[in-house]
C-alpha cells in the first residue's frame, strides 16, 4: 500500500504561533517548533525557500532536528517559476552582477536573468537540498506556477528546463491557470507530466472564480499531492490582503471526507501520497491535518 502523509504547508506561520493553540508555551524557539511539529506530522511544506534561497546549513539543522522518517516538501524559489522577485531577495553576488537595473523597478523575472547567472541560481538552490536529500528526508520540489504561465511549447520547455538542473530531485507541478486542466487540454497536460516523471499537484480550492482550477484527482509520478487551499469565496480574489488571510478556512469533517475516494486513487497509482494543508490561518491547518490523518487512517482499516 501507497503511504500516506499528512502535513501542513508551514510550522512558522505567526498567525499560528500567536494563536498559542498548537504549540505549548515552552516550546519558543526555532528548533523546539520543528521539533514539536515532527512529533505531530510526518510532513511538512518548506514555504521559506520561494522568497528566498535556502543554505545548505539550514537544510542541514532541519534534518538534525527531525525524525528519519520525516519528510520536507520544499518550494521552488520564487524567480524559477516565473514570478515577480525582489531584486534584494538574490544572493549579493548575483544582484551586484546583474545588468544596470531601473531603480524604479525592485522586481525581477526569470526572462531578465542572464543566461550564466540563471545556471548559478539553479545551481546554488540544488546544493542547498542536498542534506535534505542525503539523509532520505527530501520528498519534492514544488513549482507553484502563477495564473498567466498558461498552456504553450515555451511554458512545457521552462518545465523540462527545471527538471534537467534539478534531475537528482522529484519535481511537482502546480497550475494556478486553469487552462491546463480545460477539456480539450487536460489529456495533454496530464500526458506531459507522466511522460516526464512529474508530479501533478490535485487542488482543492473555491469554484466558479476566474482563478479556479478544477479539483482532478490524477497521480502522474511515484509521488502524488494533494494541496488544500480552503474554500473560502470571500477572500479568494480579494485584493490587499496576506496569503494567509487568503487562506483562512476552516473544512469540516464532511468537506474532508469528499477527498477520501480521491486520496485512495491516488494511492493506487503512486508509492506514495502527501496531502498538505495550506489554509494556514491561526491553527486550522493542523485542526485539518489531524482530522484528515484520522479519516484516512480509520478508512484504510475498514478496508
Amino acid at each position: 500500500m501507497a503511504r500516506i502523509l499528512v502535513g501542513t504547508c508551514s510550522w512558522t506561520d505567526p498567525t499560528l504561533i500567536q494563536s498559542g493553540r498548537f504549540y505549548p508555551p515552552s516550546v519558543t524557539t526555532a528548533e523546539a517548533r520543528l521539533q514539536y511539529y515532527a512529533q505531530n506530522f510526518p510532513l511538512v511544506e518548506v514555504d521559506s525557500s520561494y522568497y528566498a534561497l535556502p543554505s545548505e546549513q539550514t537544510a542541514g539543522l532541519w534534518v538534525e532536528r527531525t525524525p528519519a522518517n520525516f519528510t520536507f516538501d520544499v518550494k521552488a524559489f520564487s524567480i524559477f517559476t516565473h514570478h515577480p522577485t525582489p531584486i534584494r531577495a538574490l544572493p549579493k553576488d548575483i544582484r551586484e552582477a546583474l545588468p544596470q537595473k531601473d531603480e524604479e523597478q525592485p522586481n525581477i523575472y526569470y526572462r531578465d536573468v542572464p543566461e550564466e547567472l540563471k545556471k548559478e541560481l539553479w545551481l546554488r538552490f540544488s546544493q542547498a537540498l542536498l542534506p535534505l536529500d542525503s539523509a532520505g528526508k527530501l520528498g519534492v520540489v514544488l513549482f507553484q506556477f502563477p495564473p498567466w504561465f498558461l498552456p504553450s511549447p515555451p511554458s512545457r520547455e521552462h518545465i523540462l528546463e527545471a527538471k534537467k538542473y534539478l534531475s537528482q530531485y522529484s519535481l511537482a507541478i502546480e497550475f494556478r491557470a486553469a487552462t491546463w486542466l480545460e477539456e480539450w487540454h487536460r489529456d495533454r497536460t496530464l500526458g506531459f507530466l507522466k511522460g516526464n516523471d512529474l508530479a501533478f499537484v490535485c487542488v482543492d480550492e473555491p469554484q466558479g472564480f476566474r482563478s479556479s482550477v478544477p479539483s482532478v484527482a490524477e497521480a502522474t509520478a511515484p509521488i502524488s499531492l494533494v494541496r488544500f487551499h480552503g474554500r473560502n469565496r470571500e477572500t479568494w480574489e480579494k485584493k490587499g490582503i496576506t496569503a494567509t488571510e487568503r487562506f483562512n478556512y476552516l473544512y469540516s469533517e464532511a468537506e474532508l471526507r469528499e477527498w477520501l475516494p480521491g486520496i485512495e486513487s491516488l494511492a493506487a497509482q503512486s508509492q506514495e501520497v502527501h496531502l498538505l494543508m495550506n489554509n494556514c490561518y491561526q491553527d486550522k491547518a493542523v485542526v485539518n491535518g489531524r482530522q484528515l490523518s484520522l479519516l484516512v487512517q480509520t478508512e484504510r482499516e475498514e478496508k
